[in-house]
């Protein structure tokens, strides 16, 4: 971090406010090498703790910076290793609490980004929308007040973002943690007044959990993308020796090529048996039949929601 961005910063925090100009100053600073570095990622989580106001103008710059910093300040990029997770959870969670939305989005905007994410990180980000629906207060209820809606638009549209997210399970599939969770929403508040948009969401996610499938190699590990990452740079070092042989024997290129499928059979590009995965993933085993009967039968009710849960699944037969 340069002087600079840390005066900028320092600045800035004393003032309560970001300028316009102060702004553009830090976006040159923490932009002028190409990267945001963790010394300056801190400096502004820092500045964003005492900031009396954060426009839209400061959001936009804080989550693009922070999602710079941890899904590409270290190679591979796109990825978000385990360090790096517990160091974003301990800058946002350094006071228990999300304080603001910008720090919400921050995190949610991250792990749709990311190929991958720890599971710690995601399972964080979803235990705090639920403990804002169950109490009432957090950065998704406008002023930080209770909201008589329990379940608010903007929870119901952060909730679909992550658990569809591609960073998350896998992508686009819903893992039990999310089905569980949707399932203690709703026992919850069952005798509020929620979104409109929630309804769907629930039914959507239980059925995807049931009636969805992943693949074992729908995501790359950090470890397994950064010796594909070395791999390509390897070769990439060795690319005009490659051609030099190739132009010279024929023999060459076909030994070369052998190596080359036998040491990328098995890798982590496309092997499967798509329609097979996907009638297996089709068909509601005996285990998740006796999940969902326990998760319906917990209270002793059928309630409206899970009646259209129901229904979803006999649509589907």
């Amino acid at each position: 971090m340069t002087t600079h961005f840390a005066e900028l910063a320092r600045q800035a925090a004393e003032d309560g406010v970001v300028s316009p100009q102060e702004l553009l100053a830090l976006r040159r600073q923490g932009w002028g090498d190409g990267a945001i570095h963790k010394d300056e990622a801190e400096a502004l989580f820092a500045l964003n703790n005492v900031l009396e106001e954060r426009d839209s103008e400061w959001c936009d710059f804080f989550i693009e910076a922070i999602g710079e910093f941890v899904l590409n300040g270290t190679p591979p990029r796109l990825q978000c290793n385990d360090q790096e997770a517990e160091w974003l959870i301990a800058q946002v969670d350094h006071d228990g609490v999300v304080e603001s939305m910008v720090e919400l989005e921050t995190l949610v905007r991250i792990v749709e980004r990311a190929e991958n994410v720890p599971t710690r990180l995601k399972n964080y980000l979803l235990e705090q929308v639920e403990r804002e629906v169950l109490t009432g207060v957090g950065p998704t209820r406008c002023g930080g007040e209770l909201s008589a809606t329990h379940i608010s638009s903007a929870e119901c549209r952060i909730l679909r973002r992550v658990i569809f997210s591609s960073g998350g399970y896998g992508p686009a599939a819903v893992s039990r943690f999310d089905a569980e969770l949707l399932f203690r929403l709703k026992d919850a508040t069952l005798e509020d007044e929620n979104a409109a948009e929630w309804a769907d969401l629930f039914v959507d996610g239980v059925a995807n959990f049931l009636r969805g499938f992943t693949l074992d190699n729908a995501q790359l590990s950090h470890e397994r993308k950064l010796e594909l990452v070395k791999f390509v740079e390897t070769e990439s070092r060795g690319h005009a020796a490659f051609i030099g042989a190739m132009a010279k024997s024929r023999a060459g290129i076909g030994e070369r090529v052998g190596w080359a499928i036998e040491h990328l059979q098995g890798t982590d590009g496309p092997q499967n048996d798509y329609s097979g995965d996907f009638a297996a993933g089709d068909a509601v085993t005996g285990d998740e039949q006796s999940w969902v009967d326990g998760q319906i039968d917990g209270d002793g009710q059928v309630d409206a929601l899970e009646h259209r849960l129901i229904a979803r699944l006999a649509e589907e037969d």
